[in-house]
């Protein structure tokens, strides 16, 4: 969308592809961008409500955002790629770049990797989750040697190319859409980790920040492994969804 607003400026220097082009997605006319507010520069900044952006690990905003939700109502912005394709920039000596779509495909599930950070601040009035599901470039350079974790390529940047769909988590009865209802009334990790074809590692990670929401409950273990269920005051929303 087009803005008619004057922008401060501050903190775009040195911003990257995909963040300024979910900050244009994200931003209306009227929008105040890169505002100054207690100590801190924020992306967007609408009538009440304070719009931050966050593309890669949410641990490093949890101070800011503790801070801001104090005395602000705050939208946390994040890209999950359900599509991603890998251009990776010639070599020397190539003729030209190589470009292919990657197995991977992202879930709205994966939002729990990043929660994991602070998943109580899911319970604060003040406090919403916006996850954009994506089609996403990200383009690598060679870089030699030092970069061995893919063979000397490293990431350049990452682009946005299509926004498909997006999920707005308010409060933590939002997150119930997100539980599959074959459980059984008592369930483990492995058990929400088949229902919905999740790794165990990411089914663990949605089971702790739902318990911290007290969406789940732990009852006992089986096995060595926590038994959990689904809280009273959400088993009937969950019956419903």
């Amino acid at each position: 969308m087009g803005l008619d607003n004057k922008s401060t400026g501050i903190g775009t220097l040195n911003e990257k592809p995909l963040h300024a082009a979910l900050k244009t997605w994200c931003a209306r006319p009227g929008d105040r961008l890169e505002f100054q507010l207690d100590g801190y520069v924020i992306d967007i900044v609408r009538d009440d409500i304070l719009i931050e952006i966050q593309t890669a690990n949410f641990s490093g905003i949890k101070r800011k955002l503790n801070d801001l939700t104090t005395n602000h109502k705050l939208r946390l912005v994040h890209p999950i790629a359900v599509d991603l394709w890998i251009l990776k920039l010639p070599r020397e000596g190539d003729n030209k770049p190589t470009r292919r779509k990657s197995p991977k495909r992202g879930k709205i599930t994966d939002l729990f990797k990043e929660l994991v950070s602070f998943p109580e601040l899911a319970c604060n009035p003040n406090f919403s989750l916006d996850i954009v599901l994506i089609q996403e470039e990200v383009v690598r350079l060679f870089a030699g040697k030092p970069h061995w974790r893919r063979r000397g390529w490293v990431t350049q940047e990452r682009r946005l190319l299509k926004v498909v769909d997006h999920h707005l988590f308010s409060e933590p009865m939002d997150y119930i859409e997100l539980i599959p209802t074959g459980l059984p009334e008592r369930f483990t990790t492995a058990d929400l980790a088949s229902q919905l074809a999740i790794p165990r590692r990411l089914a663990q990670q949605m089971a702790y920040c739902l318990r911290k929401m007290k969406v789940f409950e732990k009852v006992g273990t089986r096995k060595r492994s926590n038994l959990y269920i689904i809280g009273d005051a959400f088993t009937d929303v969950q019956s419903t969804s």
